[in-house]
Protein backbone atom coordinates (compact mmCIF):
# COMPACT_ATOMS: atom_id res chain seq x y z
CA UNK A 1 0.00 0.00 0.00
CA UNK A 2 0.96 3.62 -0.52
CA UNK A 3 0.54 6.43 1.96
CA UNK A 4 -1.41 9.40 0.64
CA UNK A 5 -1.48 12.85 2.24
CA UNK A 6 -4.60 14.99 1.86
CA UNK A 7 -5.03 18.58 3.02
CA UNK A 8 -8.26 20.56 3.36
CA UNK A 9 -8.64 24.30 3.95
CA UNK A 10 -11.45 26.83 3.81
CA UNK A 11 -9.43 29.73 2.41
CA UNK A 12 -12.22 32.33 2.58
CA UNK A 13 -11.22 33.74 -0.80
CA UNK A 14 -8.43 32.21 -2.85
CA UNK A 15 -7.41 35.50 -4.42
CA UNK A 16 -7.09 37.11 -0.98
CA UNK A 17 -5.02 34.15 0.23
CA UNK A 18 -2.86 34.50 -2.88
CA UNK A 19 -2.14 38.15 -2.12
CA UNK A 20 -1.07 37.16 1.39
CA UNK A 21 1.16 34.37 -0.01
CA UNK A 22 -0.63 32.22 2.54
CA UNK A 23 -0.43 28.98 0.51
CA UNK A 24 3.36 28.95 0.15
CA UNK A 25 3.54 26.24 2.82
CA UNK A 26 2.33 23.81 0.14
CA UNK A 27 5.86 23.81 -1.31
CA UNK A 28 7.30 22.69 2.03
CA UNK A 29 5.19 19.55 2.36
CA UNK A 30 4.41 16.37 0.50
CA UNK A 31 0.78 16.69 -0.60
CA UNK A 32 -1.06 14.29 -2.91
CA UNK A 33 -4.31 16.24 -2.81
CA UNK A 34 -5.18 19.76 -1.68
CA UNK A 35 -8.89 20.49 -1.23
CA UNK A 36 -9.99 24.11 -0.82
CA UNK A 37 -13.37 25.53 0.09
CA UNK A 38 -14.91 28.99 -0.25
CA UNK A 39 -12.55 29.96 -3.06
CA UNK A 40 -14.92 32.73 -4.25
CA UNK A 41 -13.54 32.56 -7.79
CA UNK A 42 -13.90 30.98 -11.18
CA UNK A 43 -11.16 28.68 -12.47
CA UNK A 44 -9.62 31.38 -14.65
CA UNK A 45 -9.48 33.74 -11.64
CA UNK A 46 -7.35 31.42 -9.50
CA UNK A 47 -3.83 32.90 -9.21
CA UNK A 48 -1.14 30.77 -10.82
CA UNK A 49 1.48 31.77 -8.24
CA UNK A 50 -0.19 30.36 -5.12
CA UNK A 51 2.76 27.97 -4.79
CA UNK A 52 5.63 26.76 -6.96
CA UNK A 53 4.50 23.12 -6.99
CA UNK A 54 2.54 22.10 -10.08
CA UNK A 55 -0.16 19.51 -9.54
CA UNK A 56 -1.27 17.32 -12.44
CA UNK A 57 -4.94 18.21 -12.05
CA UNK A 58 -7.08 21.13 -10.92
CA UNK A 59 -10.83 20.60 -10.47
CA UNK A 60 -12.95 23.67 -9.80
CA UNK A 61 -16.64 23.98 -9.03
CA UNK A 62 -17.56 27.66 -8.91
CA UNK A 63 -20.84 29.10 -7.70
CA UNK A 64 -23.32 30.38 -10.26
CA UNK A 65 -23.31 33.64 -8.30
CA UNK A 66 -19.90 35.32 -8.83
CA UNK A 67 -17.61 35.89 -5.88
CA UNK A 68 -19.27 33.41 -3.54
CA UNK A 69 -18.68 29.89 -2.24
CA UNK A 70 -16.83 27.57 -4.65
CA UNK A 71 -14.50 24.60 -4.14
CA UNK A 72 -11.30 23.40 -5.78
CA UNK A 73 -9.03 20.35 -5.70
CA UNK A 74 -5.38 20.31 -6.73
CA UNK A 75 -4.09 16.75 -7.03
CA UNK A 76 -1.50 14.43 -8.54
CA UNK A 77 -3.93 11.51 -8.27
CA UNK A 78 -5.52 10.46 -11.56
CA UNK A 79 -9.30 10.12 -11.06
CA UNK A 80 -11.36 8.05 -13.45
CA UNK A 81 -14.49 10.11 -12.71
CA UNK A 82 -15.20 13.66 -11.58
CA UNK A 83 -18.42 15.57 -11.02
CA UNK A 84 -19.88 18.72 -9.43
CA UNK A 85 -22.82 16.83 -7.85
CA UNK A 86 -25.55 19.33 -8.72
CA UNK A 87 -28.12 16.72 -7.68
CA UNK A 88 -26.97 17.49 -4.12
CA UNK A 89 -25.97 21.14 -4.60
CA UNK A 90 -29.35 22.01 -6.11
CA UNK A 91 -28.80 25.78 -5.94
CA UNK A 92 -25.50 25.42 -7.85
CA UNK A 93 -23.54 27.23 -5.18
CA UNK A 94 -20.28 25.48 -6.04
CA UNK A 95 -20.18 23.29 -2.95
CA UNK A 96 -18.86 19.88 -4.05
CA UNK A 97 -15.94 18.29 -5.87
CA UNK A 98 -16.51 14.57 -6.37
CA UNK A 99 -13.57 12.47 -7.58
CA UNK A 100 -13.33 8.70 -7.92
CA UNK A 101 -9.99 6.93 -8.08
CA UNK A 102 -8.73 3.39 -7.75
CA UNK A 103 -5.78 1.85 -5.94
CA UNK A 104 -4.91 -1.85 -6.02
CA UNK A 105 -7.12 -2.48 -2.97
CA UNK A 106 -9.65 0.35 -2.99
CA UNK A 107 -12.20 2.06 -5.17
CA UNK A 108 -12.46 5.48 -3.53
CA UNK A 109 -15.09 8.19 -3.87
CA UNK A 110 -13.55 11.41 -2.57
CA UNK A 111 -15.63 14.48 -1.70
CA UNK A 112 -14.45 18.02 -1.04
CA UNK A 113 -17.47 19.87 0.35
CA UNK A 114 -18.33 23.32 1.61
CA UNK A 115 -21.51 22.50 3.49
CA UNK A 116 -24.08 25.31 3.80
CA UNK A 117 -24.17 27.71 6.72
CA UNK A 118 -27.55 27.85 8.44
CA UNK A 119 -27.18 31.07 10.39
CA UNK A 120 -28.76 33.50 7.93
CA UNK A 121 -32.38 32.32 8.14
CA UNK A 122 -34.70 29.41 8.82
CA UNK A 123 -34.82 28.85 5.07
CA UNK A 124 -31.04 28.49 4.89
CA UNK A 125 -31.04 26.17 7.89
CA UNK A 126 -33.62 23.99 6.15
CA UNK A 127 -31.51 23.98 2.99
CA UNK A 128 -28.48 22.94 5.05
CA UNK A 129 -30.35 20.02 6.62
CA UNK A 130 -31.77 18.94 3.26
CA UNK A 131 -28.32 19.22 1.65
CA UNK A 132 -26.88 16.87 4.27
CA UNK A 133 -29.76 14.43 3.78
CA UNK A 134 -29.21 14.34 0.01
CA UNK A 135 -25.48 13.90 0.43
CA UNK A 136 -25.70 11.08 2.98
CA UNK A 137 -28.24 9.24 0.82
CA UNK A 138 -25.91 9.53 -2.19
CA UNK A 139 -22.82 8.48 -0.24
CA UNK A 140 -24.68 5.45 1.08
CA UNK A 141 -25.63 4.46 -2.46
CA UNK A 142 -21.95 4.56 -3.42
CA UNK A 143 -21.06 2.40 -0.45
CA UNK A 144 -23.58 -0.18 -1.65
CA UNK A 145 -21.65 -0.23 -4.94
CA UNK A 146 -18.55 -1.20 -2.96
CA UNK A 147 -16.84 2.17 -2.84
CA UNK A 148 -14.80 3.49 0.05
CA UNK A 149 -15.66 7.09 0.95
CA UNK A 150 -13.40 9.98 2.01
CA UNK A 151 -15.12 13.28 2.85
CA UNK A 152 -13.34 16.49 3.74
CA UNK A 153 -14.22 20.13 4.05
CA UNK A 154 -16.02 22.76 6.08
CA UNK A 155 -18.99 20.96 7.63
CA UNK A 156 -20.29 24.08 9.42
CA UNK A 157 -21.12 21.91 12.43
CA UNK A 158 -19.29 21.47 15.73
CA UNK A 159 -20.15 17.94 16.76
CA UNK A 160 -19.64 17.78 20.54
CA UNK A 161 -19.24 20.33 23.35
CA UNK A 162 -15.51 19.58 23.25
CA UNK A 163 -15.47 20.91 19.68
CA UNK A 164 -16.07 24.56 20.55
CA UNK A 165 -14.84 26.91 23.23
CA UNK A 166 -18.23 28.07 24.53
CA UNK A 167 -20.79 25.30 23.95
CA UNK A 168 -23.35 26.57 26.46
CA UNK A 169 -23.41 30.06 24.95
CA UNK A 170 -23.86 28.64 21.43
CA UNK A 171 -26.41 25.89 21.96
CA UNK A 172 -29.06 27.92 20.12
CA UNK A 173 -26.73 29.02 17.32
CA UNK A 174 -26.69 27.33 13.93
CA UNK A 175 -23.58 25.21 13.75
CA UNK A 176 -24.25 23.71 17.17
CA UNK A 177 -28.01 23.13 17.08
CA UNK A 178 -29.22 19.69 18.24
CA UNK A 179 -30.64 18.85 14.79
CA UNK A 180 -27.29 19.72 13.18
CA UNK A 181 -25.20 17.77 15.66
CA UNK A 182 -27.56 14.82 15.14
CA UNK A 183 -26.43 14.70 11.51
CA UNK A 184 -22.87 13.88 12.57
CA UNK A 185 -24.22 11.40 15.12
CA UNK A 186 -26.04 9.71 12.26
CA UNK A 187 -22.96 9.64 10.08
CA UNK A 188 -20.99 7.95 12.84
CA UNK A 189 -23.81 5.45 13.40
CA UNK A 190 -23.68 4.68 9.67
CA UNK A 191 -19.99 3.88 9.93
CA UNK A 192 -18.22 7.12 9.06
CA UNK A 193 -15.09 7.81 11.12
CA UNK A 194 -14.10 11.25 12.39
CA UNK A 195 -10.41 10.75 11.67
CA UNK A 196 -9.11 13.42 14.06
CA UNK A 197 -10.97 11.98 17.04
CA UNK A 198 -10.03 8.45 15.96
CA UNK A 199 -6.34 9.35 16.19
CA UNK A 200 -6.35 11.85 19.05
CA UNK A 201 -9.37 10.93 21.19
CA UNK A 202 -10.94 13.58 23.39
CA UNK A 203 -8.05 16.03 23.30
CA UNK A 204 -9.59 19.45 24.13
CA UNK A 205 -9.13 22.94 22.69
CA UNK A 206 -8.62 21.71 19.12
CA UNK A 207 -10.35 24.10 16.74
CA UNK A 208 -10.29 24.89 13.02
CA UNK A 209 -12.30 28.14 12.82
CA UNK A 210 -12.15 31.36 14.79
CA UNK A 211 -14.35 34.41 14.34
CA UNK A 212 -12.57 37.53 13.17
CA UNK A 213 -14.28 39.29 16.09
CA UNK A 214 -13.13 39.62 19.71
CA UNK A 215 -9.54 38.41 19.08
CA UNK A 216 -10.98 34.90 18.96
CA UNK A 217 -7.91 33.32 17.41
CA UNK A 218 -5.53 34.89 19.93
CA UNK A 219 -7.60 33.53 22.79
CA UNK A 220 -8.32 30.25 20.96
CA UNK A 221 -12.07 30.80 21.23
CA UNK A 222 -12.77 28.58 18.26
CA UNK A 223 -14.90 25.84 16.77
CA UNK A 224 -13.85 22.54 15.17
CA UNK A 225 -16.04 22.50 12.08
CA UNK A 226 -13.58 21.18 9.45
CA UNK A 227 -13.24 17.42 9.17
CA UNK A 228 -11.93 14.41 7.35
CA UNK A 229 -14.39 11.53 7.57
CA UNK A 230 -13.75 8.08 6.09
CA UNK A 231 -15.90 4.98 5.94
CA UNK A 232 -15.19 2.27 8.48
CA UNK A 233 -13.64 -0.03 5.88
CA UNK A 234 -10.73 2.45 5.82
CA UNK A 235 -10.42 2.75 9.60
CA UNK A 236 -7.29 0.62 9.86
CA UNK A 237 -5.73 2.57 6.98
CA UNK A 238 -5.70 5.88 8.87
CA UNK A 239 -2.09 6.82 9.62
CA UNK A 240 -2.54 10.31 11.06
CA UNK A 241 -4.95 13.24 11.17
CA UNK A 242 -3.89 16.76 12.11
CA UNK A 243 -5.05 20.33 12.64
CA UNK A 244 -2.56 22.95 11.46
CA UNK A 245 -3.56 25.93 13.59
CA UNK A 246 -0.18 27.59 13.02
CA UNK A 247 -1.06 28.34 9.38
CA UNK A 248 -2.60 31.79 9.01
CA UNK A 249 -4.38 33.52 6.14
CA UNK A 250 -8.04 32.63 6.71
CA UNK A 251 -10.50 32.45 9.58
CA UNK A 252 -10.07 28.67 9.22
CA UNK A 253 -6.87 26.67 9.43
CA UNK A 254 -5.93 23.65 7.29
CA UNK A 255 -6.44 20.06 8.39
CA UNK A 256 -4.78 16.96 6.99
CA UNK A 257 -5.18 13.21 6.70
CA UNK A 258 -2.53 10.59 6.05
CA UNK A 259 -3.99 7.32 4.85
CA UNK A 260 -2.60 4.11 3.38
CA UNK A 261 -4.43 2.85 0.30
Amino acid sequence: MKEYTFYSWNVNGIRAVGKKEALRWVDERHIDLLALQEIKAKKEQIPNDLFVKRFKHLFVNSASQPGRHGVAVFTDIDPYYSDDAHHIDTLKEGRINELHFKTPNNDVAFFNIYFPNGQMSEERLRYKLDFYARFIEYAQSLRKEGKSIIICGDFNIAHKPIDLKRPKANENVSGFLPQERAILDKMIELGYIDTFRYIHGDIPHQYTWWSYKFNARKTNAGWRIDYFFVTEDLKDNIVDASIHAEIQGSDHCPISLQIAL
